[in-house]
């Protein structure tokens, strides 16, 4: 893997031609966006529905079990990935079983963070005290918060396949899931399994946590289900038209950060969430604002 030294690199100019052909002259930055574009689409997708059912807090639980999975599988000595990806499932199951109204999923949820974030603590202070011998807890801020620009050949070949399918599933019960997440009652009369698809969204869910984590960090994999969801929700109310809102600004918030990472030398992953957070404070403020607006014209206009 070789980096480029930020004093190396020619500056940002207003030829964008030129500027994204400085870019894809690196390996790495042509397999990072190839790697962000098809994580970015996953986790639009999966995101939309995640804000949707008002499981944001199962989602962000989720990252801390992947990191805390990730961590248990190098103790143990096996693929980080494999563990991690067991782990994910396993509790994102678990939250489906124990807890499917909002009230009772947020009780179990909350409940299985606790006892996972100090799992984590345990397995990072084994990790850097016993198995790296650094001490220093580097590995940890690693698959916290990931580098993108550290994908490899192979791990983008995994990406593209995992996500694939998991979209493929996602797909297949797009609009069952919609119903019953919009009125799980009226779904359940109708005969819809709601319960069999809350936990089969869990599994997706965890999936996309799980690969996400591995590739860019539990940091960046949150903000990119979250925040480009929030997005398409805050933009329109119409299901199919937010579901592809979701995974547009999650690719154009994604390639827009690597670019500013590219040139800037900042990590890609602040770059992206704190662009992704900016959009959405800009995209609130303007809903904010109109709506005062209209309400102040009709104030104004005579009875």
């Amino acid at each position: 893997m070789t980096f480029v030294v930020a004093d190396a690199l020619p500056p940002f100019t207003l030829n964008f031609g030129l500027d994204i052909q400085v870019m894809l002259r690196y390996d790495f930055m042509r397999q990072a966006f190839i790697a962000g574009a098809i994580l970015s689409v996953l986790a639009g997708l999966v995101g939309y529905f995640m804000v949707l059912r008002h499981q944001v807090f199962a989602g962000e639980s989720l990252s801390d079990v992947a990191f805390t999975g990730a961590l248990g599988g190098a103790v143990i000595g096996i693929n980080p990935f494999v563990s991690l990806l067991i782990t994910t499932v396993a509790v994102g199951l678990g939250m489906s079983v124990f807890g499917e109204r909002l009230r009772e999923r947020d009780v179990a949820i909350g409940t299985v963070l606790a006892w996972i974030m100090g799992l984590g603590a345990f397995f990072l202070n084994l990790f850097t005290t016993q198995v790296s011998g650094t001490g220093t807890g580097f590995s940890g801020i690693t698959i916290l918060f990931g580098n993108i620009l550290d994908i490899s050949v192979e791990q983008l070949r995994l990406i593209s396949i995992v996500s694939g399918l998991t979209i493929l599933a996602l797909c297949l019960i797009a609009r069952p899931l919609l119903f019953a997440s919009l009125d799980p009652d009226v779904a359940a009369a109708r005969g819809i399994p709601v319960r069999f698809l809350g936990a089969g969204f869990m599994i997706l869910l965890a999936i996309t946590v799980a690969e996400a984590t591995m590739a860019v960090g539990a940091f960046l994999a949150f903000a990119l289900l979250l925040l480009p969801a929030a997005l398409a929700h805050q933009t329109t109310s119409r299901p199919f038209v937010a579901l592809s809102l979701a995974l547009i600004f999650a690719v154009v918030l994604t390639w827009l950060g690597l670019t500013i990472g590219f040139y800037t030398g900042y990590p890609s992953s602040v770059c992206i969430t704190l662009l992704a957070f900016i959009s959405y404070l800009c995209t609130v403020g303007t809903i904010h604002v109109r709506a005062w607006l209209q309400r102040s014209n009709y104030l104004r206009q005579p009875a």
